[in-house]
């Protein structure tokens, strides 16, 4: 694929029965893992960063202006970064990617002195740009290396790698800002934390093979195109938008970055001083990874069928999250945008407790609902060039839903008509996704039979 996957067939004739052994570099599971040390490092320090409210500040005017940028260009280049990913393969693309987390994290550091917006917007269009090549190409990895029937599996595993970079993150701030009780904006190292974790992610993305070369443990590779061009790119990108797999996962995607704003915005940096948010973070991404492991056991091994586990899983998610937005739901009566509540402390007792739980439970919520959007699309296909066009098209519909939303906030629509929005707007998903998983997901032994069926054709001809 692209410029890195130039090499001749000789040289790959020796990966087509690779070692026994799941740990070597060509494997799957060391290049998901090796993705997910990159999100680690890049997207989940940004993760901690913007789970602290306004971007660490006390006045989240800058971070919503920021954000409502960032997600405007990462709607775009979420839908061609599949495309992109695709021409110039892992390497390039990642490493490109991965240097505007760097830049974004500087912009807050130079607007805790100067306070001047404009750069830390600009840097929030170019980081939008940076992810979403990122996420197009780590969507594309983590659900076309895996064998077809671990996807759910795998995904696990990079979700709880990618998200222990929040947990760190969430420690940086708490750390740092650890007797600053009163409410203010985070000091100058916590910025610098940031940026340090981002530039070794950024280096990271140089040892990601690209497809071509990663090999199952079966000796199946993840592809077997060796390049793709422009126009091919532009056709393809262009027919997901007919497409009606990808228009019943439109309401998914939108709804699963909508809600981050609520929860960062309006109950973490309204509830919390700036201590607990980042001790808060810890704990709402430490709830992602159990999320994350507790939704992929389901989608692999709850029941033989795959289909039937896809059901399984949508049907514990929507319970699971009407429960939760009930109980936010239960939380937003006590407060308003003109009754904000006292900053609460985590030495506050029963006072923090419920509130805690419930950013909690957020944290594990969103982890199994986009773990399990993620499983749904990996299971449409298994190649990567389609996996990262139809990863690129969710990631470019999910970042304008959030582009949506930062300015939502931003205009101080009241806290519960948000958080009203979020209820609605994930509930409606899941039929949909029901009615994907139905008509679009094939079980293993129906895939198996399809792929028989296209071999032996050509010999039946003749």
């Amino acid at each position: 694929m692209g410029f890195e996957t130039a090499d001749d067939s000789d040289k790959e004739k020796g990966q087509n029965l690779p070692p026994n052994s799941i740990f070597r570099y060509n494997s799957p599971l060391v290049q998901v893992g090796l993705i997910g040390l990159v999100c680690f490092c890049c997207p989940g320090m940004f993760n901690a960063l913007s789970g602290m409210g306004g971007g660490g500040q006390i006045d989240p005017t800058a971070s919503n202006n920021a954000s409502t940028a960032l997600y405007t260009t990462f709607a775009i280049f979420g839908i061609l970064g599949g495309g992109i990913y695709n021409i110039l393969g892992p390497r390039l693309t990642l490493l490109s990617a991965c240097s505007t987390y760097v830049l974004y994290a500087g912009s807050f550091l130079y607007y805790n002195h100067y306070k001047h917006q404009a750069f830390a917007i600009t840097a929030g269009a170019i980081l939008g740009v940076g992810a979403g090549l990122l996420w197009a190409g780590q969507g594309a990895i983590m659900t076309s290396y895996p064998p077809p029937n671990r996807k759910g599996t795998y995904i696990s595993i990079f979700w709880s790698i990618f998200n222990m970079g929040g947990v760190i993150g969430g420690l940086i701030p708490f750390v740092l800002n650890y007797n600053r009780t009163e409410a203010a904006s985070v000091n100058d190292a916590t910025y610098i934390g940031f940026m340090v974790f981002m530039s070794i992610g950024t280096f990271l993305t140089l040892v990601i093979l690209p497809p071509s070369k990663v090999v199952r443990d079966d000796g199946t590779k993840c592809t077997n195109i060796q390049y793709s061009n422009v126009t091919t790119e532009a056709i393809e990108i262009g027919k997901l938008f007919l497409n009606w797999k990808m228009l019943l996962i439109v309401p998914a995607a939108w709804s699963s970055n909508f809600f981050y704003t609520y929860q960062f915005n309006n109950v973490n940096a309204v509830m919390f001083n700036v201590r607990t948010r980042g001790l808060n973070n810890v704990f709402y991404w430490g709830a992602q990874m159990a999320g994350s492991i507790g939704i992929g056991y389901i989608m692999d091994f709850s029941f033989k069928s795959r289909r039937t586990r896809g059901f399984f899983g949508i049907v514990v998610v929507a319970v699971l999250s009407s429960a939760i937005w009930a109980g936010g739901l239960a939380n937003q009566l006590g407060y308003s945008r003109g009754n904000k509540p006292e900053k609460l402390d985590f030495k506050g007792g029963s006072d923090y407790a419920g509130p805690f739980v419930l950013y909690f439970s957020f944290g594990l919520l969103d982890a199994m609902y986009q773990s399990l959007v993620y499983w749904v699309i990996g299971a449409l296909a298994n190649d990567s060039e389609t996996l990262s066009r139809y990863v690129g098209f969710y990631k470019g519909v999910q970042s304008a839903g959030a582009a949506v939303a930062w300015q939502v906030d931003a205009r101080n629509v009241s806290f519960l008509g948000q958080l009203i929005m979020n209820w609605v707007f994930t509930t409606v998903s899941y039929p949909l996704l029901i009615v994907l998983v139905l008509f679009a997901v094939k079980n293993e032994d129906e895939e198996e039979e399809i792929t028989k069926t296209k071999e032996v054709a050509p010999k039946d001809v003749e």
